[in-house]
């Protein structure tokens, strides 16, 4: 027994070593793949840059090695990188031409607007762009259509239907189990706490999501219409027959794609377009790659910040050790009061993509913005959203740059706080009692819901926070606040809209707001560097072996339109009650 027992022993000992050994090897080969991955790379002569439409798109790639590793077409497209790889294969005289493939993509059009902007700036150095898909989604065909050659395959689709929202209320799914919310806001157009207490859009909200939804299609069939010679007319009519149902002949036919073709046939159309003999391989460098290839950095740095996703007081947890890009307030503050202090640093454009969230974070945000723009000029470059509390910290900046169809504006502050009593009381059966010193005392009891003097308290505090947003805005703007409230209550508008009200001052993209910033700043000579900095791929990797945005991004594929309205709810207990931001879930289709 004893021998038994040793050899027992032995063998667990020898399993840990053995275990530790693998470690030790899996982590350098790990290390090897990294610095293999981070090194400087060249492109051949003759090479095409490759962009595989799939995933979503952010404003940076973010931490997404695990997806790669795995091989798996969940994953997260950088706006950022995708921009810079654009560029850079527009300078590079070894890259011919750029591959577009059609994947199941999802982006805001005013980041895809944006990708377009600089598809059509690469098109001036004479190059060439192609697409090609199995199906299109209308956003990606948005992006697509300003190549040279749209090809599709002889059984595919082109998803053209026009733009609709469709927005979701949880009134009655909270009353099955007794939880009704408690709203107090300003702004009749201020409609993210509809989905809590309505059934159906206020007439004050279908106004103006008509509006801006008509809006961002008006700039999307203008575009495709100038790149494909097609009227804006005949593009209106294919949208209204759905013509993706009739078959491929009939999408060639409307115009909408040059050729039908197989997948093997596109590679040799690549091929005579490179001019390349049928047994050579076509020379392929990704978006990835792209940002390993040197580029020569010449001038002053202008720092470009990006901040997107929900505007939170402290990071919020998704469904599995992850979730959305979050704009911290206090993190935030802390990387602009460095670049505040970083004298190599001339000025700082800050890239906003949000529609908002905490109304106490966004007014601290505005302060470190407001001590930034005292030492070095601020610029603000708007993406799909920036709106309610994303407009909120981008008012004080010395120029706003906007794309037509980003959504700004919803200017206006509310408050939901959940009334659980039904559910205790009635549904678990639990009763409450009460003593208290003042009239007060028992404020936020979760035994009943709030009383009318409570409720008052509340307006009052949600209409103090309003009037120092206005406030906010027109010292911002150089309005006054007449002027504030006739555009405020909660109005959400598009880009070119907030333009004509002085929201904005321009409409364009980042390379605009980058290029007003160095003027401001009065220099001529430049080059941008990206912040907050992104984990090494080293630290992404170790980050992904406990779960992370992988397996979110995962549940995102999994519940598809479901998942943000599942994670509200979810996370509804987490976020500061009082909120500045746009309609919670917008599902713009």
């Amino acid at each position: 027994m004893k021998d038994f027992f040793k050899y027992v022993l032995a063998t667990i000992v020898g399993i840990v070593i053995l275990g530790l050994v693998l470690l030790i090897m899996g982590a350098m080969s790990l290390v090897g793949m990294v610095a293999s991955g981070e090194a400087t790379k060249s492109v051949g002569d003759n090479s095409v840059l490759v962009m595989n439409l799939s995933g979503t798109m952010e404003e940076q790639a973010g931490d997404n090695t695990m997806a790669q590793f795995l091989g798996s077409a969940v994953g997260t497209m950088g706006l950022h990188e995708t921009l810079e790889a654009i560029r850079k294969a527009k300078d590079n005289d070894n890259v011919k031409g750029i591959y577009m493939e059609a994947g199941s993509f999802s982006a805001d059009y005013a980041s895809l607007q944006e990708v377009r902007n600089a598809l059509l700036d690469f098109k001036k150095s004479g190059k060439w762009i192609v697409a090609y898909g199995d199906t299109y989604t209308q956003g990606t065909y948005y992006l697509c259509s300003v190549a040279d050659k749209v090809w599709l395959n002889p059984n595919g689709q082109v998803d053209w239907h026009g733009i609709a929202s469709e927005p979701m209320f949880v009134k009655d799914l909270l009353g099955k189990v007794g939880i009704k919310m408690q709203v107090v806001k300003v702004g009749k157009y201020k409609s993210a706490t509809e989905m809590y207490t309505e059934d159906h859009m206020s007439d004050a909200n279908r106004e103006q999501t008509q509006a801006y939804i008509d809006g961002i299609w008006r700039n999307v069939v203008k575009a495709v219409s100038d790149s494909r010679k097609i009227t804006v007319d005949s593009l209106n009519a294919l949208a209204d027959r759905l013509v993706m149902f009739e078959g491929a002949e009939s999408i060639k036919k409307a115009k909408l794609v040059d050729a039908l073709l197989y997948h093997d046939q596109v590679k040799a159309e690549v091929k005579k377009l490179l001019e390349l003999d049928d047994d050579k391989d076509i020379r392929q460098v990704s978006i990835a790659e792209m940002q390993n290839v040197k580029q020569k950095r010449d001038g002053e740095k202008i720092a470009v910040y990006y901040a997107y996703g929900d505007i939170v007081d402290d990071p919020t947890q998704g469904i599995v050790m992850g979730g959305g890009h979050q704009i911290v307030g206090n993190e935030v503050n802390k990387d602009l009061q460095a670049l505040a202090d970083d004298d190599n640093v001339k000025a700082v454009v800050i890239r906003v993509n949000s529609g908002g969230g905490s109304a106490y974070a966004s007014e601290q945000i505005w302060h470190q913005v407001e001590l930034l723009k005292a030492k070095k000029p601020v610029v603000v470059s708007m993406g799909g959203y920036a709106a309610s509390g994303g407009y909120y910290i981008s008012c004080g900046s010395n120029y706003i740059f906007a794309e037509p169809t980003t959504l700004t504006g919803s200017i206006g502050i509310f408050g939901v706080f959940p009334d659980r009593s039904q559910l205790m009381t009635q549904k678990l059966g639990l009763k409450f009692d009460e003593v208290k010193t003042n009239r007060n005392s028992a404020f936020g009891a979760s035994s009943r819901a709030f009383n009318a003097e409570e409720l008052g308290y509340l307006q009052n505090y949600i209409n103090n926070g309003y009037s120092l947003f206005r406030k906010r805005v027109a010292d911002g703007r150089k309005l006054t606040i007449d002027q504030v409230e006739a555009i405020a209550q909660g109005h959400v508008f598009t880009g070119e809209d907030a333009l004509k009200i002085k929201l904005v001052d321009e409409i364009g993209g980042l390379d605009k707001a980058v290029a007003k910033a160095a003027q401001l700043a009065k220099v001529d000579e430049y080059y941008t560097a990206a912040y907050p900095a992104q984990p090494s791929l080293l630290d992404q990797l170790m980050n992904k072996a406990k779960g992370g945005n992988y397996l979110d991004a995962q549940m995102r594929v999994a519940l598809g339109e479901y998942y943000k309205p599942f994670m509200l709810m979810r996370e509804a207990s987490s976020i500061n009650p009082v909120q500045a931001r746009l309609p919670y879930y917008l599902n713009i289709r």
